[in-house]
């Protein structure tokens, strides 16, 4: 037997998905899609450069990230090229809709400073239930921007 589904097929089908969606993430909180990169090892995750400052730490760049155990968080870059330090995560929904993650920054951005506690949600499922959520933003193959950058690992 010949499975009709590869993992070249779910990875692709993932890829077009994931992208769609930070595409639409990215209009959400007003930065280009240049500013994006995806991930698809396991865990699948996302980097999002935001084009935003905060009072407390004017010299430091903010991002947001996704990955497919905890769904979004704010961070802000180091100067020592280490991890991220994350802020706050959205919580709630592994896949929001694009539209409350710009409610999430533009509330850190009004507040001057996180309004949630940093402790990492659990909301992770398997990867077709992921597949499933992601796939009303996926990216028709005759339609759509230039693909996000994509970098593995």
């Amino acid at each position: 037997m010949i499975p009709l589904l590869t993992g070249i097929d779910r990875d692709h089908a993932l890829r077009s998905a994931l992208t769609g969606y930070l595409a639409a993430v990215s209009t959400a909180v007003e930065v280009g899609e240049e500013s994006c990169t995806v991930d698809l090892d396991a865990p699948a995750s996302a980097y999002v450069a935001l084009d935003l400052r905060l009072p407390r730490h004017p010299g430091r760049d903010m991002a947001l990230l996704w990955d497919e155990r905890h769904g979004w968080a704010f961070a802000m870059e180091t100067h020592s090229g280490e991890d991220l330090l994350v802020l706050a995560y959205h919580g709630g929904e592994l896949v929001p809709a694009p539209s409350r993650v710009g409610r999430f920054v533009a509330g850190i951005r009004s507040a001057g400073v996180p309004v949630t506690a940093p402790v990492p949600p659990d909301l992770r499922g398997d990867r077709g239930e992921l597949l499933d959520r992601l796939l009303r933003y996926r990216r028709g193959a005759w339609s759509g921007p230039v693909p996000l950058l994509s970098r593995t690992g």
